[in-house]
């Protein structure tokens, strides 16, 4: 017992240590963002309150909640400052919410405000920041969010569970892991977004509505679309989403302003589809898949065994 005490307490005391040099690197790169922007900018005035709000978000109030951690870190009163930092880990989650629409303000004020992006420049050119831009430094709090969770696991991993600490440490790991979902919530529907209007704007005309509420994107790729009577395969792409699939083909290479698009086809409803493997248990074969829609039947061929696996398996998660 006392043998495996004293292991804990070892690779407590490294964690601890790593947690505190990670967290002064931290600190010093977040002040060069509240020293050499937030501050002089408030200062200055080149920005409105407004704007300055949009893009910096909460990262004063991340800052000063860092100090104290480091503060209590510095004395070894782990859990005091865990406690008094847990309470502010709300601040990562606002800060994520804010920050896609921080980098639209700033890119906008670089477009249309001179002497913002004059000051960005001088301030950027300043030996302390060493090459870094301010995009660089505003995604940090999100990555150290990252870092944390790791840490506070660690360090709960090698804390003797009857100790005072271990409760603490406990709480804390479980609202890190807590803001990270809400995070991670944020990233996954900014991303899926993203892809919506990607094929939104791949899509010749705008017949077909890509980006719908609720709507989220799977995957898409070439499959060969087998005639039901002896005509020819024809090469399409599919776009694969929660709850439809997608069928389109490029439009004329000359086209004067469509050449790099897709035309839709056919949009299915996946709510009433059933998916079957026709055969795609031979390596070298590739495989078939069967789709039945009410009012129409597909039956899609890859020469790759792996892609056909794939799509199987897209496409039976998603009727399902």
């Amino acid at each position: 017992v006392e043998d495996q005490r004293a292991r804990w307490e070892r690779k407590r005391s490294r964690t601890a240590k790593e947690l505190l040099e990670t967290e002064h690197k931290y600190l010093e790169q977040l002040d060069l963002v509240v020293t050499y922007f937030v501050t002089i900018l408030k200062a200055k005035r080149t920005l409105k309150p407004a704007m300055l709000e949009t893009i910096f978000g909460p990262l004063e109030s991340i800052y000063s909640a860092s100090h104290v951690l480091s503060f209590h870190l510095e004395r070894g009163n782990l859990g005091p400052g865990l406690e008094s930092f847990c309470q502010n880990l709300d601040l990562y989650g606002h800060y994520a919410e804010n920050l896609e629409q921080a980098n639209k303000t700033l890119k906008e004020q670089l477009k249309k405000n001179k002497s913002f992006r004059r000051f960005k420049k001088l301030q950027e050119s300043r030996p302390q920041f060493q090459g870094k831009e301010l995009e660089d430094l505003l995604p940090l709090p999100l990555q150290r969010l990252h870092q944390y969770k790791h840490f506070f696991r660690d360090l709960l991993e090698n804390t003797c569970p009857d100790s005072a600490e271990h409760l603490k440490l406990a709480k804390a790991v479980k609202s890190v892991s807590e803001i990270s979902q809400w995070v991670q919530g944020i990233t996954e529907k900014r991303e899926n977004s993203l892809q919506l209007l990607r094929v939104q704007k791949l899509l010749k005309g705008q017949k077909t509505q890509v980006f719908t509420p609720g709507r989220w994107y799977i995957r898409e790729g070439w499959l060969l679309v087998v005639p039901s009577k002896g005509e020819e395969l024809k090469r399409r792409m599919f776009f694969l989403f929660s709850d439809i699939l997608i069928a389109a083909k490029p439009c004329h290479p000359l086209h004067p302003l469509n050449s790099h698009k897709l035309a839709c086809q056919a949009v299915y409803p996946l709510h009433q589809c059933t998916v079957d493997k026709v055969f795609g248990h031979t390596r070298s074969q590739g495989g078939l898949l069967s789709l039945s829609f009410p009012h129409k039947a597909l039956l899609l061929m890859s020469s790759d065994q792996q892609d056909i696996n794939d799509w199987y398996r897209s496409l039976t998660a998603a009727v399902r």
